[in-house]
């Protein structure tokens, strides 16, 4: 090696390994302190602590690239593996590796191809999946009670919504406040629907309405959220998606169970006109008047011409039961014949009231002449009382007695004699026997020419049962023979 090289060698400044390294991190970092990168996204890595490490390529080469958690929060966009990105920020190196990356301040979606391509990948993705199958599709209340509203507390959407309902049939709206735009956005629509269906925070509604004015695709791609889908195609309440107007479509729009173009149109679906419900009504009350008079004239008319049958046919047979029973029916004198002898036998034992006065008398005298003395005299007394008491007690008891027995025995009397076949005769009914006490109660009883007795109210006649068909045949063989004899006259 020749001097020269030598001392060029000596002049050469020596550094450290970390002197090294800072010194290239300033270059690098002043250098390029601004940079603008379109590529693709390849690894997404979300750390513990909120930070964003990724790599961004093309068909060559790859660059390391990180995102700090604040700017995390401000992304509008959920990062995925694949979608075409262009990113600001600085180069920069990490000493401890000697690897230069990317200090992302800013990345945004390569134009609204590369949106459409993921919309297009993820709509795919739930398709796969079923969760647009329309067999899930939950049916619309026809008459809602209350609704829930997810969307902007400021802007026109919620007024046109709220005008709308109350305009068609006014029902009890829930607003449930949200971003619907930005990174937050996604997060709190999810976290609503989830809310709704839960109950537990506010009463759950019968339907819910997601929401949100016109945009760009940039503006409604909190829509297209995974996070929001799957939510949605959670829910156990319908969902009416009016999201954007009537060309904006958003995974919304496919997983919600029904897809109004405007918000205004869900608030035309979410509930009936009441002026036409209450004239249908009037319709349906006129329509089952004129049904129910058509149908009681009907009625009427064919009651009318029916045939029914005459109230003395109805009555023949239990008419009949009742002479029968009648018939059978035996005697006053006979039903109370043992009622008598033995009221008669009670009474022959009671004896008789003055017989028992004397009696009691007469032993009074006999002691009061045998006993003299004053406290037998008024032991007496007391026992006069006392036998004056006792008769007029048996006095009374005697006359309740036989009272109550003329009562009941005339009762009886009336009673059987309101039933006694006598009456029914009185009313022109007749009661037929073959003469001997057996009564006749069919007409296959009763022989030609054989003797009846017939009972009357007032009397019995005897009859005899003529056979008519015979008289009958008798007088044409009568005159036919009259006429025969004068035929020969001439």
């Amino acid at each position: 090696m020749s001097e020269h090289s030598n001392k060029f060698r000596e002049n050469i400044k020596e550094y450290s390994v970390s002197e090294l390294a800072y010194s290239l991190k300033q270059t690098v970092e002043d250098m390029y302190g601004h940079v603008r990168v379109r590529g693709e996204l390849g690894r997404v890595t979300i750390a513990k602590s909120g930070h964003c490490y990724l790599d961004i390529k093309d068909n060559k080469s790859v660059i390391n690239s990180i995102l700090w958690k604040g700017t995390m929060n401000d992304l509008t966009v959920k990062l995925e593996e694949g979608m075409a990105v262009i990113c600001e920020g600085k180069l920069s190196t990490y000493p401890g590796r000697s690897n230069y990356q990317l200090i992302i301040s800013s990345i945004q979606l390569a134009g609204e191809g590369a949106l459409l391509a993921l919309l297009e990948k993820r709509k795919k993705m739930f398709s796969d999946e079923g969760v647009f199958d329309s067999s899930k599709k939950i049916k619309l209340p026809y008459m809602p009670k209350s609704i829930g509203v997810i969307t902007s507390p400021t802007g026109a959407v919620i007024q046109d919504i709220l005008h709308r309902i109350s305009e068609r049939f006014p029902v009890n709206v829930i607003l449930w406040p949200v971003l619907v735009q930005g990174d937050k956005a996604a997060k709190q629509i999810s976290d609503a629907i989830m809310g709704f269906n839960s109950g537990l925070e506010i009463p759950r509604p019968d339907l819910l309405i997601v929401a949100r004015g016109g945009g760009s695709i940039e503006d409604l791609w909190c829509f297209n959220e995974e996070i929001v889908v799957r939510s949605a195609s959670l829910s156990k309440i319908p969902i009416i998606s009016a999201v954007g107007h009537e060309t904006d479509w958003t995974l919304m729009d496919y997983v919600a169970d029904y897809r109004s173009p405007t918000p205004t149109g869900a608030g035309e679906k979410a509930v009936p006109v009441l002026v036409d419900l209450k004239n249908n009504i009037s319709e349906l009350e006129s329509r089952l008047f004129r049904s129910l008079s058509r149908n009681i004239k009907e009625k009427k008319i064919a009651l009318a011409s029916s045939k029914l049958p005459r109230i003395d046919s109805i009555l023949a047979h239990p008419q009949q039961s009742f002479d029968l029973i009648l018939a059978k029916m035996v005697k006053p004198k006979v039903i109370f014949e043992p009622f008598i002898q033995k009221f008669s036998l009670i009474s022959s034992k009671i004896p008789n009231i003055e017989t028992l006065i004397d009696r009691q008398l007469s032993d009074l005298i006999n002691l009061s002449l045998r006993l003299n003395e004053q406290p037998i005299k008024r032991n007496i007394s007391v026992q006069e009382e006392r036998v004056t008491l006792i008769f007029g007690r048996i006095t009374n008891a005697i006359i309740n007695k036989i009272t109550n027995v003329s009562q009941k025995l005339s009762s009886d009397s009336q009673l059987l004699d309101a039933y006694s076949y006598q009456r029914v005769l009185d009313r022109g009914y007749v009661i037929v026997d073959d003469g001997n006490g057996n009564i006749i109660r069919t007409k296959s009883q009763i022989e030609p020419n054989s003797e009846i007795v017939m009972s009357f109210s007032d009397g019995k006649i005897n009859a005899i049962i003529s056979d008519r068909k015979e008289k009958i045949k008798k007088l044409i063989t009568k005159k036919r023979t009259h006429n025969s004899e004068q035929t020969d006259l001439f």
